[in-house]
């Protein structure tokens, strides 16, 4: 499918899901990188500037200037209410617990706080909360649970990583967004690369393979590193738990 369709079906998709909802307006997060650059315009695209409104929610001392930077110049080049928000004081204020919380919990607890804001001005404004998560996230896990993976719509939530590459090449961002190095931001030096111990476009190559009922032996032969291989299907077994239905256990 060209970038072309794919951009068509996409707003399709999103006007067709606000109109069944009865929504108008809509609230993202905006974090300097290219998901939740590619999910404005999309959304923008959609349901109209006038209706998006952005929040830009750094961490002093973690999130880096350019991030906050290229954030802010994307909202005001799009023209859309932003609104800049800083977490530092809601981590403080969260902290003073009768434990000490794991480095692990403090990172989810970020992104936790990050979604309470998106959901307290949607709440606030009749607005629907526009997931940034992509394909490749959503299929290993790849987040917060009741956090960045929490949302109304996942608008990018069918391409990969490197799908959503490439329709911001056909959107016509900017290079510096389309070959910044993904990023959470959650502790410093964070790559998504390093964290996850594997090459983005190998974690896609094994995604696409699989979901293509491509087996985990088949896969070793078509040139993929074993240790991607396995990473990928590890955290997919592993997390599938984050992107899945909650279950209800029976009483009846």
């Amino acid at each position: 499918m060209s970038m072309h369709n794919t951009y068509t079906q996409i707003i399709a998709g999103t006007e067709k899901y606000f109109k069944e909802a009865e929504y108008q307006r809509a609230v993202i997060g905006v974090s300097g990188g290219l998901d939740s650059a590619v999910a404005l315009k999309l959304t923008i695209d959609a349901i109209g500037k006038e209706n998006v409104s952005a929040i830009i929610m750094p961490e002093k001392g973690i999130t880096s200037d350019e991030n906050s930077s290229h954030a802010k110049a994307l909202c005001s080049y799009f023209e859309v209410e932003t609104y800049f928000v800083p977490i530092n004081s809601f981590i403080i204020e969260f902290m003073p617990l009768p434990w000490k919380p794991s480095e692990l919990a403090l990172i989810n607890t970020k992104s936790r706080l990050r979604t309470n804001i998106l959901y307290n001005f949607a709440n606030t404004r009749n607005a629907l909360v526009i997931g940034t998560a992509n394909k490749t996230d959503l299929s290993i896990g790849y987040g917060a649970k009741h956090g960045d993976l929490a949302s109304d719509i996942f608008i990018i939530g069918d391409l990969y990583k490197d799908e959503v590459q490439k329709l911001a090449e056909h959107l016509e961002l900017p290079d510096e967004l389309i070959k910044k190095t993904p990023t959470g931001e959650l502790y410093k030096g964070q790559s998504d690369e390093n964290e996850l111990g594997a090459p983005l476009k190998e974690i896609d190559a094994v995604l696409r393979q699989n979901e293509e009922g491509v087996s985990k032996e088949d896969l070793l032969s078509k040139g993929i590193s074993p240790n991607a291989i396995h990473k990928t299907l590890r955290l997919k077994k592993e997390n599938a738990h984050k992107t899945e239905k909650i279950p209800v256990i029976k009483a009846h």
